[in-house]
């Protein structure tokens, strides 16, 4: 998984998420809502793609609500097998104290896997 976790607020914009993506060398950022959402690159270049100005446009526009999350001790291969079946790429981390404490993504996966 990634640590530490990166977290953004819903009011941010779309370009600061992409901004904190491309500093962090990650995908994904978790949204501070609760229960907790995630905005990932696929949602910033969906943006694009739809012709809108990331900087006009915030992060609870286009965040994924309520996440899958999984805990630090779960094994590998099911990681995986959420992953395909959820159609997801990425899944926060959540330890026994209910703390969001990592990202794990399928890149992390494929990485371990191979």
């Amino acid at each position: 998984m990634s640590t530490p976790l990166e977290t953004i607020s819903k009011r941010a914009t779309v370009e600061e998420a992409a901004r904190a993506m491309r500093e962090h060398e990650i995908s994904a950022l978790v949204v501070t809502t609760d229960p907790p959402s995630i905005v990932t690159s696929t949602d910033v270049l969906a943006v694009a793609a739809d012709g809108r100005h990331p900087s006009e446009v915030q992060v609870a526009d286009v965040m994924t609500k309520s996440v899958e999350t999984v805990p630090p001790d779960i094994y590998l291969e099911e990681v995986a097998a959420m992953m395909t079946t959820f159609g997801i790429k990425h899944l926060p981390v959540v330890d026994g104290d209910d703390e969001y404490v990592g990202m794990v993504s399928s890149t992390d996966v494929a990485a371990q896997l191979s």
